[in-house]
């Protein structure tokens, strides 16, 4: 044992790098998730004695991954509280009336949020809304959700919030002793990203794909929507009114049709109804809506027994292939007939149930949305047909808090960018306020939090902390000095932007800033040049990739709704990286050297 202990005592730099080796092709081979292999490459190094227990610790103090999830629960308020739909359904109403503008303006939409949002949950937001314009349009589909990927992760390069990457660098600078970066101290060199960006994104438009996604769960704008019903009675506002005079229907919904007695009213026939009170409105909608429109308690929502009473659960559940009602109608599922509940929405994505909810034919995987006391949810669970009835992840929008959950995100900005605070303890304070206001239920805003992020991030602090503590770092510095001694700085500038970037385009974004942040701060500090430059190229490297549907998150979801070739990510994102990357580093060495 003393023997091996000497041997990696003496070699473990050159260890270092065949355990960081390994990690690569863990990640590129992705046989298994990029977190995994990264607290793997951890632990390996912990247990080889290259990185002590101390240090391990010490991954945790670094404020990056604090701050990246409470930017997680102050985007995840802002939905909660309705104020992303209120965006996307001015964004629909504005499409009516000019929808090849308000592609440009979506697009715009999306860069700008980019820049103070986490951008995934920007971009699915938006997914269904260029679906809907695309067809409102009669522009592909295909040319328009890559480019929405594209203008959210431009926009991400504006702030040192955009995106999770530069916080993860702005994180191990500080402890590196360097001065952090201010919220807008990159925005100068990221509008440059951004404007030439967009403009190279125009000129590429050509090269998009035409062709129409193949529809499914991803590529339909009524995805994850519910089928209801909406009864009318006597006092309700909108008797004696047409359709048009429903203003609670988001832009992404819509009326399916309405039934009065036995008679189902549909298309074209709906524009000058007259409502009645006992109209049931046959809705697709999301299921915040409907859940918003239960807490409201103004319609009598769906079919089923008993009115709704104080203290009933709504739990969602989904029809098994053994179910014996498959292919009879919805109103006879048997449960309905046994117990005190109401089905109140049924999601059955990439297929158009009806006419109403009552009529539906029950199919395997239907999933229903069931309201009823503890002893109906107690029997649901007991069902043997249903499985996992489990109180449903949809909830009411608190609409009435939305002004708290802006004034939230304002502030953080706001006082990061006056230094009255830093960006981690405004942010804090911030999580506070929204959960103390209840703007966010404390269950959905831990939810919010993306787990393997903070984990591969944390895990990838480590990695990189072992590199530098075992001279890994020092010895790549050496490698690479001698042809590096007299370069330009612009040379330094573009070496390491595009490294990143290509690195970037195979492995996890987060992990690269993790690895490459202590060899730029080492390479800085062994030419004797001011390494914000180089830790600005690095991360708008890191961040700006376009080759490859792997190379950002918001890649993979247009990826799949679009029904993208791998090729089409290539075609346009290899001459972007090209003029983005070129354009940020003359800006750099035009701005900062």
């Amino acid at each position: 044992m003393e023997f091996i202990q000497a041997f990696i005592e003496a070699h473990q730099a050159v260890i270092s790098l065949v355990i960081l080796v390994g990690i690569f092709v863990g990640f590129m081979l992705e046989r298994l998730p990029a977190t995994v292999i990264a607290v793997v490459g951890a632990c390996v190094y912990l247990a080889l004695g290259i990185l002590d227990s101390d240090a391990m610790y010490s991954v945790f103090s670094n404020s990056a991954p604090i701050v990246i999830g409470a930017m997680f629960v102050l985007s995840g308020a802002l939905i909660r509280t309705g104020v992303i739909q209120r965006v996307a359904d001015a964004i629909m109403k504005r499409a009516e009336k000019h929808p090849r503008l308000a592609i440009v303006e979506v697009l715009v939409g999306a860069l700008v949020a980019s820049a103070f949002l986490n951008n995934t949950p920007v971009v699915v937001v938006l997914v269904p809304i260029m679906l809907k314009l695309a067809e409102v349009t009669g522009v592909s589909a295909k040319k328009l959700l890559m480019p929405l990927s594209i203008s959210a992760v431009l926009g991400g390069t504006l702030t040192l919030i955009g995106t999770s990457t530069n916080l993860v660098v702005d994180g191990i600078v500080r402890d590196a002793g360097m001065e952090g970066f201010g919220i807008f101290e990159i925005t100068p060199i990221g509008l440059v990203t951004a404007v030439s960006g967009m403009i190279g994104l125009a000129l590429m438009w050509w090269l998009l794909p035409a062709d129409s996604p193949i529809k499914g769960p991803a590529g339909t704008h009524d995805a994850h929507q519910y089928l209801s019903e909406l009864v009318l009675d006597e006092a309700d506002d909108l008797v004696g009114m047409t359709v048009e005079a429903f203003r609670d229907l988001p832009r992404t919904g819509r009326i399916v049709g309405i039934r009065r007695a036995s008679a189902v009213v549909r298309g074209a026939e709906l524009e000058n109804w007259i409502l009645a009170p006992g109209d049931r409105l046959i809705v697709r909608v999301d299921g915040a809506t409907l859940m918003t429109w239960r807490e409201q308690g103004r319609f009598r929502l769906g079919i089923g027994s008993g009115d709704p009473a104080e203290g009933d659960m709504v739990v969602e559940t989904m029809v098994a292939s053994n179910h014996p009602a498959i292919g009879q109608r919805l109103i006879d599922i048997p449960f309905l007939q046994k117990i005190r509940a109401r089905i109140i929405g049924l999601d059955r994505p990439a297929h158009e149930p009806g006419p109403d909810l009552a009529s539906v034919r029950i199919r395997p995987a239907d999933r229903l949305l069931v309201a009823g006391g503890a002893r109906e949810v107690e029997a649901l669970r007991d069902n043997p047909h249903l499985i996992g009835a489990d109180l449903a992840k949809v909830r009411a929008f608190r609409r009435g808090k939305a002004w708290i959950a802006i004034v939230c995100m304002l502030g953080v900005v706001t006082l990061a960018a006056l230094n009255v605070l830093t960006i981690g303890v405004a942010a804090i304070i911030a999580i506070g306020v929204i959960l103390i206001t209840r703007c966010i239920d404390s269950e959905e805003a831990w939810g919010t939090i993306d787990g393997d992020v903070l984990i591969l991030i944390f895990a990838m602090l480590a990695v990189g902390l072992a590199l530098e503590n075992s001279g890994a770092v020092a010895m790549m510095v050496g490698w690479v000095k001698p042809s590096l001694a007299d370069a330009p700085p612009w040379v330094l500038v573009f070496g390491i932007y595009f490294f990143a970037l290509i690195l970037s385009e195979l492995l996890s974004n987060n992990a690269v800033a993790a690895l490459m942040t202590p060899v730029t701060l080492a390479i800085a500090s062994e030419l004797g040049v001011d390494p914000r430059p180089l830790v600005i190229a690095l991360m708008i490297g890191a961040s700006a990739c376009f080759a490859t549907p792997i190379g950002y998150q918001t890649n993979t979801i247009v990826y799949a709704a679009g029904d993208y070739r791998f090729i089409d990510f290539v075609k346009i994102g290899v001459p972007l990286n090209i003029i983005t990357g070129v354009s940020t580093c003359f800006a750099i060495v035009f701005f900062m050297t």
